[in-house]
């Protein structure tokens, strides 16, 4: 079976009897493991057989749906492109009678200085029949694909029932100089491949999901589609992968712009359309910032969770609206069975927050358990005292009370083989307002691509769907309590001005000029902000991995050096 991209059919699928009964098209929206082979050749190739079931001549996966997105530096190992190429044989030997389009490796050539290649293999009549890889290479915020694939060096059109297919892969449409001001790459695939005789253009792709990406994607594959004048169907991954979720929201586009036909969000989906008719399925899609915002959440952890090989996760519940709105969407994504919540009050904790964190228990239907950290408290500053002899108290102490915290918190995940999620917000951990080997243990960040402000709104949310976080939680002034009186307030700007700044400088990269100007700031409070956030890319950069929601994430999409001197 050969990967060789020159190796293409220039014929349509419809010269076989078997591809003769229909222009119908499906799009198979699924949820691949990085790695796992066997059961994604499993979805593919039930997928496939359904929609050849339903008359469909032609079904499209998404980008390396053969071995998952993102792969990183497993392409790298031999055995990792073995499995790759075993199973695309394995596919197509398993799905006679409709023609296969999936994303997989492919070898590159030997000058290219890579191994492999991020291609689309069409297979029909159990042969590899075209290959088409990948010219565009990403290489900014979350991804880096130049470092593992070799780009394509030219594209080629396939033929399937008397149209001119253009085959593409996500990056590839992602270059129209009708659209974006600014372009990334001095070539367009998509224009090419049209001006070349294509006239339906195919997109295969794992495009990660952040607020307001699936407005973009949209009009530009309808910008796509008016100005080359041709129907684009692009097909997404779905699901959570390490610190990406995939949203899907497949569409297909006809020439006027208008979607005819789109794939649910965040869940597996299949779709199908009609080239002759440009009419489609239109599955319903989650609508608003903080449903999307809520559900791709709840994906990612649910996908985290599961294909880490966790089935249960353990989370501090402090009364506060951070951990509340994280046991919510642990409860959503896991099921209340497999969710314990620990409070775990300390010296200065109020009786309000455990009841707090009792009744959200109570109202998720989650197991709660109560275990004081006072004694280990205690112990520990005994411990320590002849070495703090005459040292007044600071945030040392505080610090161990957190630290105690996440001491028990991890012994409860060693015994019950749970993950241990924490809940810091997006606001806190830009600031460095929590707590190394404390609050911030855990295997998963739930909500650390989350700013404050948006953490209230999403507990709204989850609220207006079944009361579960207490009134109170809502009402309170954050606090950390781990000294008397203590908020958050203390140390910190109001959290609608510190997301404001923050917005501002990690995601738009404005300097404190900029910012202060445009929010009517004082200077120095921005310059405040901005050194706090430089000082805690140590903490950052130790924190579990987070869900990314927003443009741009702490994480691998953003990368500073920690030993630094930044001129504010």
């Amino acid at each position: 079976m050969s990967f060789s991209t020159s190796s293409f059919s220039t014929s349509t699928f419809c010269t076989s009897s078997l591809y003769t009964r229909s222009v119908k098209i499906a799009l198979g929206q699924i949820n691949p493991t990085v790695g796992d082979f066997s059961r994604n050749a499993d979805k593919i190739i039930q997928f496939a057989l359904r929609a050849r079931s339903a008359g469909a001549g032609l079904i499209v996966f998404p980008e390396l749906a053969v071995s998952g997105y993102p792969p990183l530096d497993l392409v790298e190992r031999p055995s990792f492109v073995a499995g790759s190429r075993a199973t695309v044989e394995r596919i197509a030997a398993e799905t006679d009678g409709i023609a296969v389009i999936c994303g997989t490796v492919t070898p590159a050539e030997a000058d290219s200085g890579k191994k492999v290649m991020n291609s689309a293999a069409v297979l029909r009549e159990g042969r590899v029949d075209f290959v088409q890889s990948k010219m565009l290479l990403p290489t900014y915020d979350v991804f880096d694909e130049a470092r593992n694939f070799a780009p394509a060096r030219n594209q080629h059109l396939f033929g399937f029932c008397g149209r001119q297919m253009a085959l593409t892969i996500c990056e590839d449409a992602w270059n129209d100089k009708r659209f974006w001001q600014r372009r990334l790459y001095g070539v367009d695939p998509v224009e090419e491949l049209v001006r070349a005789g294509g006239n339906v253009v195919l997109n295969i792709s794992a495009s990660p999901f952040w607020l307001g990406k699936r407005e973009l994607r949209r009009e530009m594959l309808a910008s796509i589609a008016r100005n080359q004048k041709v129907p684009v169907a692009m097909v997404n991954q779905v699901g959570g992968n390490d610190s990406l979720v995939f949203d899907g929201s497949s569409l297909v586009i006809a020439p006027d712009g208008e979607v005819i036909a789109q794939g649910k969000s965040f869940e597996e989906d299949l779709i199908y359309f009609d080239l002759e008719t440009l009419t489609g399925d239109m599955h319903p899609q989650v609508a608003g910032e903080e449903a999307s915002a809520y559900e791709a959440l709840v994906l990612g952890t649910r996908d985290y969770v599961q294909k880490c090989g966790f089935e249960r996760a353990i989370i501090g519940l402090s009364g506060g609206i951070d951990s509340a709105l994280t046991a919510s969407i642990a409860a959503d994504a896991l099921g209340p069975q497999n969710v314990i919540g620990v409070g775990m009050p300390g010296p200065y904790s109020s009786a309000g927050s455990i009841a707090d964190a009792r009744e959200l228990a109570n109202n998720l239907k989650i197991r709660f358990e109560l275990l004081s950290i006072s004694a280990l408290y205690d112990a520990t500053r005994q411990t320590l005292a002849p070495v703090f002899a005459g040292m007044r108290e600071d945030v040392t102490e505080e610090n161990i009370q957190s630290r105690a915290r996440g001491l028990l918190l991890m012994a409860l995940s060693n015994k019950f083989g749970a993950l241990v999620l924490s809940t810091g917000n997006k606001s806190e951990l830009a600031v460095g307002y929590c707590t190394l080997y404390g609050d911030m243990v855990g295997g998963l960040a739930v909500i650390s691509d989350v700013p404050k402000t948006l953490v209230y709104r999403l507990s709204a949310y989850a609220n207006s769907r079944r009361k579960v976080i207490p009134e109170a939680t809502i009402e309170k002034a954050p606090s950390a309590e781990l000294r008397p009186d203590q908020k958050d307030l203390d140390s910190l700007p109001p959290y609608d001005v510190l997301d404001a700044i923050l917005e501002d400088y990690v995601e738009e990269s404005r300097s404190a000029e900029q910012i202060a100007r445009a929010h009517g700031f004082d200077e120095e409070l921005v310059r405040r902000v901005i050194r706090m956030v430089e000082r805690s890319e140590y903490k950052r950069q130790q924190a579990a991995p987070g869900i990314k929601i927003t443009a741009k994430a702490f994480g691998y999409g953003r990368r500073f050096p920690i030993a630094a001197k930044s001129e504010l």
